[in-house]
């Protein structure tokens, strides 16, 4: 065989590895993913909220890999999002004393961050809030990928 047929074949290999790779760690999340909570469970657990906002695609850290779209009700209890994110592992949900839409600017200030809980699903989500959260010490709900530190997505909300 030809050093050069090896090369090639090596190369190929190599290259579809890699795609193979990155389509698993892509397509993983979608696989085990819980199922989402229904329109009667996010009325439930929204119904003492004080805040509403919503996730847009147009922030300046999101992307086509990483973004989120829909409505945000922030309350003492719960914290709950009728919508879609883009998938991903491990993503938290955080709250922020100020407006964050860049991961450099998230990195910066997460010290002053409160992590709230995981977000197990992709389409619509509820998360418990601690007791020991006061929401009203926070302006801004967020959506960090832990795993790969990737801003996902932000909402001011007051």
């Amino acid at each position: 065989m030809k050093i050069s047929t090896l090369v090639k074949l090596t190369l190929t290999h190599v290259v579809v590895g890699v795609l193979g790779f990155a389509v698993g760690i892509y397509s993983l999340p979608i696989l085990i993913e819980p199922e989402a909570p229904g329109a009667a469970q996010l009325q439930a657990a929204s119904a003492n909220s004080l805040y509403q906002t919503a996730f847009t695609k147009d922030l300046t850290d999101s992307d086509f890999l990483h973004w989120g779209e829909g409505k945000v009700s922030v309350g003492p209890d719960f914290i709950t999002f009728n919508g879609e994110l883009s998938p991903g592992p491990d993503f938290k949900l955080y709250l922020s004393p100020t407006f964050i839409d860049t991961e450099s600017a998230f990195k910066a200030n997460k010290s002053n961050l409160v992590q709230v809980g995981d977000i197990p699903t992709f389409t619509n989500f509820i998360v418990e809030v601690d007791s020991s959260v006061n929401i009203d010490d926070y302006t801004t709900v967020i959506v960090w990928c832990e795993s790969f530190e990737q801003f996902i997505t932000a909402a001011q909300y007051k």
